[in-house]
């Protein structure tokens, strides 16, 4: 881990001075739909003035910042993290503290966690919990997403005070975890008609958790204990038939739906099917830094230790090509935001699995990493420009949640979370340098292009050429109000018809081409040892410039999905270690 700074309780002097104006000059301005040369002033954690510099006099006692050859960039928003969350006998070790430090550190000013009341537990009472967490502690901005773990009238009942008193417009649920927070299918009607009812948004974990029992204990019984168990036991086509599923349930009852952690091909595709289906409406889906960064062949690794560190659920895929196409799909708009799952626990954690993977704490870092990685495999690569970027790092999450434009933009008015971008420094990923509090990262090893120079939390600069300086408990909770225009404009039929035509155009030839990368062929298991790293692809990338073309899009997707071609042998050897389970 890092040695930076311990937390102070208090704003200290440098950050003071920093708060109340900031001018930023010489940079490239990027938002998610255009970028262009401009200063930035910032006064009292709010940007004030963004254009030239000819068109300000700024005042005396200002902090200048000189942004030549930088980006200036609206802090990126992770919505989906799980910070000191419980999980039977172990709690995540990044605590609201650490994991906000850890974002900040990495670029992301803002940050949405999940309340995950047990069942029989009233919500209300849950989310009083997680504000008592975070409040003390956030470092950066936060909100707050429910989890709907059981299904009663009193639950009705309190979605709409978390809607209407409690500043929560958005609902989790769960199609895996039989027995625990799996919803059935009747349930799961109910809760999106009311969601709906109340102008909400529904989120969804997508697995079959009927399939992923039976599987658990097939394999347990044929001696298969180890990690490996926990990616054969829920296979693509167990996430990609909750997708398809859980999309046509949704769309029953005229309801918006967010499917969290899309995580394999199969799955990426069926989200796209269903927008096709829908003209674009309804479904939005998220991928993860873990699943745009790594594979899971790391599930095969003869050290216990290792392949635990990977698993989350759904799993990271062997499918080594499933990165590059989950970016893909991001960058052609049939995903549209990209967060960390961040959940992280130490090795003795992960060991409560040892001898059955059916126990092990399911959870990985990322929260940190997330923007430079996503920099690196996405825009450094050629697969997508800056804007783009933003758009899936902060302005996309923004908008669905309903803090658009407060955050998610640089523009005058917004909140001051600015990020001063160096998209040609690179730095490399380790545990001995990362700001979590875990001993582990799934992304050891890795080099990555696009670093944050500066990053300022409404105002105050929080890092500064790699020193880290923030100030616990000075996040503050964002309510995300009811309705988000993004999501409901074109349900109700407020969008463009000229563009939703345009933009249907091109979709049947997109699907077609998407399903014929998923008809060939897996790469065969790979067995390695603990000391393989993870390192970047070899090879020429261009840095794509800041200029998006919102209609250009040149990829595709073509024949008729062969689900048995994605679904592998589910009887392997039984090697050492093993365990899991996880409730994200």
């Amino acid at each position: 881990m890092s040695n930076s700074p311990k937390p102070v309780k208090k704003v200290p002097i440098h950050l003071q001075s920093a708060q109340n104006r900031v001018y930023i000059k010489n940079g490239e301005v990027v938002n998610h739909d255009k970028s262009f040369k401009a200063d930035v002033y910032i006064e009292d954690g709010i940007i004030k003035f963004v254009g030239p510099s000819t068109d300000i006099t700024i005042p005396g006692g200002v902090r200048t910042i000189d942004a030549s050859g930088k980006l200036i960039l609206p802090g990126g928003i992770d919505p989906h993290t799980h910070m000191q969350l419980p999980f039977g006998n172990a709690v995540a070790v990044d605590d609201f503290y650490h994991g906000t430090k850890a974002a900040v550190a990495g670029g992301t000013t803002m940050i949405i966690d999940f309340v995950l009341p047990n069942k029989n537990e009233s919500m209300v009472e849950a989310y009083d919990t997680w504000r008592s967490w975070a409040d003390p502690k956030v470092c950066c901005d936060y909100g707050l997403h429910v989890g709907i773990t059981w299904w009663s009238k009193s639950v009705s009942e309190e979605i709409g005070i978390l809607c209407n008193e409690l500043g929560v417009n958005s609902f989790k649920t769960f199609m895996a975890y039989k027995g625990l927070y799996q919803l059935n299918d009747s349930d799961l009607l109910d809760v999106f008609e009311r969601i709906r009812g109340l102008n909400a948004v529904a989120m969804v974990h997508a697995e079959n958790g009927d399939i992923i029992a039976k599987n658990a204990k097939r394999l347990l019984a044929e001696g298969v204990t180890g990690p490996e168990g926990h990616e054969l036991s829920r296979q693509e086509e167990v996430e990609a038939e909750a997708v398809h599923r859980a999309c046509i349930l949704a769309h029953q009852v005229d309801c918006p739906l967010y499917v969290v952690h899309v995580m394999s091909k199969s799955a990426g595709v069926e989200i796209a099917r269903a927008r096709q289906r829908y003209n674009k409406k309804y479904i939005f889906g998220e991928t993860l830094a873990a699943a745009l960064g790594t594979d899971g062949t790391h599930y095969r690794c003869q050290h216990f230790g290792h392949a635990a560190a990977h698993v989350l659920s759904p799993p990271l895929r062997p499918d080594k090509t499933t990165p590059e196409f989950l970016m893909k799909l991001l960058a052609s708009d049939d995903l549209q935001v990209t967060g960390s799952d961040n959940c992280t626990f130490n090795k003795n954690q992960k060991e409560l699995g040892l001898g059955d993977f059916t126990k092990i704490p399911n959870g990985v870092n990322g929260v940190e990493d997330r923007m430079s990685l996503v920099w690196e495999r996405g825009v450094h690569s050629g697969l997508l420009d800056a804007c783009r970027f933003v758009a899936i790092t902060s302005t996309n999450a923004a908008k669905i949640f309903n803090i658009y434009p407060q955050k998610g933009r640089i523009a005058v008015g917004s909140d001051a979370d600015v990020v001063i971008w160096d998209p040609q420094a690179t730095r490399t990923i380790s545990k001995d340098t990362h700001h979590h509090a875990c001993d582990f990262n799934i992304f050891e090893g890795m080099t990555v292009h696009g670093v944050p120079e500066y990053v300022l939390v409404r105002g105050r600069i929080c890092v500064e050429n790699g020193s880290v300086r923030v100030a616990e408990g000075f996040g503050r909770f964002i309510p995300t109000p009811l309705k988000p225009a993004f999501v409901y404009d074109s349900i109700e039929g407020k969008a463009e018809e000229q563009q939703v035509e345009q933009q249907n155009g091109n979709e049947s030839s997109k699907i077609a081409e998407l399903d014929a990368q998923l008809s060939a062929p897996e790469p065969p298991a790979v067995m390695f040892s603990a000391n393989t790293a993870t390192s970047t692809p070899e090879g020429a990338r261009g840095r794509v410039e800041g200029i998006r073309d919102l209609q250009e899009s040149s990829f595709s997707i073509s024949q008729e999905l062969d689900t048995s071609g994605v679904r592998s042998s589910i009887k392997v050897k039984n090697p050492p270690g093993g365990k899991s389970s996880g409730f994200w």
